[in-house]
């Protein structure tokens, strides 16, 4: 039986689709920033372990510029560039590799969005990775599912229950078409997503900047300390909620919290800024930054969490500008025997 192994098992790579023009980054300067971004997430999962980054026709030369020699360039018709959720969902039954390849409609057929490419890399990452591709007719992405390898996924109603992605999909439909990809028994249903992801470039509710498993039994959970901000109300929801629950092991769960930084908006929009959405890589934590008096606090609840594996910081405002975070990014292949 093929199952999703939880972030911190070993990894054979990591994948990440580099930015080209599109809605997203709508001008030069933009761009520019996003790819410096981009490029430094990459060099420091590069720290850890090989990176693959696919890139737009015609753009590698760029990309390399800025990635340096020692990480793998491919090319490939690409829509944005968010890995996590154009890329497949890579599982295992320990001997063989398998990609599971959801259905992908631009994170709910949003305006702006364009996912002819796109829609396509999951099969096309999958098929490089010498893997099985196993479709899904489920609209779902990376980023809204996480596992801790021992049964149990975090989802969000808001994505997959939502009328943008599933309409016609019942709870239970999902629940078992998610479990049969990813090897599961147990959701954890949240109700939605932070507030700064419903704006303009949101997923609708993404769970990876609200909740992860930092190991079996053990959750990171996105906290609002200001009351000022609407996610104050919603994360203390979510946390009890949290340590109401056991998982598929019937352990209950130990929630760690880790507050949000200090600064509430970006031009004139509540940010969904969080420092959930970091990324587990061969002995290493790479852990979003802001800029802000939170940043070493948060890497002190990490390091505390990951005593083995070395954490460290990229600035990623500019990546949530453009919707997402660190995790959003990447996407990991794990080894495989």
């Amino acid at each position: 039986m093929f199952r999703m192994p939880p972030e911190w098992a070993p990894h054979e790579r990591t994948w990440m689709a580099w930015p080209g023009p599109n809605p997203t980054f709508d001008d030069e300067v933009g761009l520019a920033q996003a790819r410096e971004a981009w490029a430094a997430v990459a060099r420091a999962v590069r720290r850890f372990e090989p990176v693959t980054m696919v890139t737009g026709p015609g753009q590698s030369a760029d990309a390399r510029a800025l990635l340096g020699p020692d990480i793998e360039l491919v090319e490939r018709d690409l829509d944005d560039a968010w890995m996590r959720d154009i890329g497949p969902t890579f599982v295992t039954d320990g001997d063989r590799l398998a990609a599971v390849d959801w259905t992908f409609n631009g994170w709910g057929a949003q305006s702006w969005a364009r996912w002819g490419h796109d829609s396509k890399i999951g099969a096309y990452v999958s098929d490089l990775a010498g893997a099985q591709t196993l479709t899904s007719e489920l609209v779902n992405e990376g980023g809204a599912i996480h596992v801790d390898g021992e049964g149990t996924v975090l989802l969000t109603e808001t994505v997959q229950l939502g009328p943008e992605r599933n309409p016609d999909w019942t709870r239970a439909q999902v629940e078992a078409e998610i479990h049969a990809r990813l090897g599961t028994t147990k959701a954890i249903w949240l109700p939605r997503g932070l507030s700064g992801d419903y704006g303009e470039f949101g997923t609708r509710g993404h769970v990876d900047i609200v909740a992860a498993f930092a190991r079996p039994g053990v959750i990171v959970a996105h906290t609002q300390p200001d009351p000022a901000h609407p996610d104050h109300e919603l994360c203390k929801g979510i946390v009890a909620q949290l340590r109401a629950e056991t998982d598929a092991k019937g352990r209950p769960l130990e929630v760690v919290e880790v507050p949000a930084p200090t600064v509430l908006k970006a031009d004139e929009e509540w940010v969904d800024y969080s420092y959930i959405n970091h990324y587990l890589c061969n002995g290493g934590v790479v852990l979003c930054s802001f800029g802000d008096p939170r940043d070493k606090e948060a890497a002190a609840v990490f390091q505390e969490l990951f005593p083995d594996r070395t954490v460290v910081q990229v600035d990623a405002r500019t990546i949530f500008a453009g919707g997402g975070g660190i995790h959003c990014i990447t996407q990991q292949q794990p080894l495989v025997g």
